[in-house]
């Protein structure tokens, strides 16, 4: 098989055992490690996945042309395949794909108000009742973070927003705080619950933006907490805090300087942001073109040379930043379990198709974080390097503080 040449290369872990279109079985091995067994129902898989494989294979999940045999799944392959990634690009093939994706990256990028708004219409504006079916109750779709090993997803949730709070300093009530990406309004009704701030949450879908204000109008706190169909470019502040939680990946590298220079002019002069991003470990790069075509058009996780050679454009001042390893991974494998465990219902208002797509996403998501080069970054920004306490405890005393017992 011509694509024998990429898995004699690639695997150097675990067995991979591939059944081709004809019923013959091709085995790739490495060193010890776990054995999964494919089948490829189409000869022009061979061709496909060799000479891009990043796409070729979920795009033949998705349509069942490839099948995981003998028991196991997506999620055991895509570790099998994550363990193993670190050669893919070691190939020939490999790095003149990739030179040519550094090239179009900007064009991919692209982000003005009106492909923004399709971009994340693509994603959040899918059928409520879905994102029900997999997150937690109050709908983060953002890294959870697991200050115990035995949190639940919604333990784990909670304590997300309570560590983002504490960068904040909402150490007095009625801060006008903007939220840039709210989401279904999860945030920033707990930051007003939590310490009286005035809210005001901006997101781009019409679906959370009715979610979230219907919220707040629930809970009688729509005067001190209202959310906007509006980009952040559109808004015009000042505000006392800025939080920002899952939307950077979305903004765009040639954006960064517009971005930062907006936040500035929202942020009074005392005034503390905080970023919460996925980032990389491993320098610029682009985004899986899979990812890109199915999930998140538009998308694109920095790495943080990217992050703070715009930012030091600006003037403005980092004051702490915090890498979390695996708190996404395991975020994801809890919103994978759910999937799994609804899925029929999902089918339903979908098909057989979209389960398969999305649970390449979940399990390929989770080994970007496991086993490959992503984290999450959360950066606390300021024009004043004297906007916050000196040292970090007032963090953990907030989180204490606040505390769910």
């Amino acid at each position: 098989m011509l694509l024998g040449l990429l898995l004699k290369k690639l695997m150097q872990f675990g067995t991979l055992r591939v059944i081709d279109h004809s019923g013959k079985s091709h085995e790739y091995k490495g060193e010890d490690g776990p054995l999964v067994t494919i089948r490829l129902h189409n000869h022009s898989l061979n061709r496909k996945i060799f000479f891009n494989p990043r796409l070729a294979v979920g795009e033949a999940y998705m349509e069942g042309s490839l099948t995981i045999e003998d028991g196991a799944n997506i999620h055991d392959l895509l570790d099998l395949v994550g363990a193993n990634l670190h050669k893919l690009d070691d190939l020939k093939i490999m790095r003149v794909r990739n030179r040519i994706a550094r090239i179009l990256r900007p064009i991919q990028q692209h982000n003005p108000l009106g492909i923004a708004r399709k971009n994340v219409a693509h994603h959040y504006d899918l059928s409520d009742e879905l994102f029900d079916l997999f997150l937690d109750p109050d709908r983060q779709y953002s890294c959870a973070y697991f200050d115990s090993p035995n949190s639940s997803l919604e333990q784990a949730q909670q304590a997300k927003k309570r560590h983002l709070a504490s960068k904040l300093v909402l150490n007095e009530p009625g801060l006008k705080t903007l939220d840039i990406g709210s989401g279904w309004g999860g945030l920033g009704i707990y930051l007003h619950q939590e310490t009286g701030a005035n809210v005001t949450g901006l997101t781009l879908s019409v679906e959370q933006q009715k979610y979230a204000q219907n919220r707040a109008k629930q809970l009688g706190i729509d005067k001190n907490v209202q959310f906007f169909l509006r980009d952040y470019r559109e808004d015009k502040g000042p505000y006392d805090r800025i939080v920002s939680v899952g939307m950077f990946e979305h903004v765009g590298v040639k954006h960064y300087g517009e971005f930062f220079d907006k936040l500035k002019s929202l942020l009074k002069d005392d005034g503390i942001a905080v970023i919460h991003t996925i980032a990389r470990w491993d320098g610029p790069s682009v985004t899986n073109p899979w990812l890109r075509k199915y999930i998140f058009p538009g998308g694109y996780c920095p790495s943080m040379s990217e992050v703070f050679a715009a930012l030091e454009q600006t003037g403005l001042k980092v004051l702490d930043v915090e890498m979390l390893r695996l708190h996404y991974a395991e975020t994801l494998r809890h919103w994978a379990r759910n999937f799994s465990a609804n899925r029929e219902k999902i089918k339903e208002i979908y098909d057989e198709r979209f389960c398969r797509m999305w649970e390449f996403y979940l399990a390929g998501s989770e080994m970007a974080f496991r086993r490959q080069d992503h984290m999450v970054a959360q950066l606390q920004i300021s024009r004043n390097q004297e906007a916050a306490p000196l040292t970090r405890e007032y963090m953990v005393d907030w989180e204490r503080k606040h505390q769910i017992n």
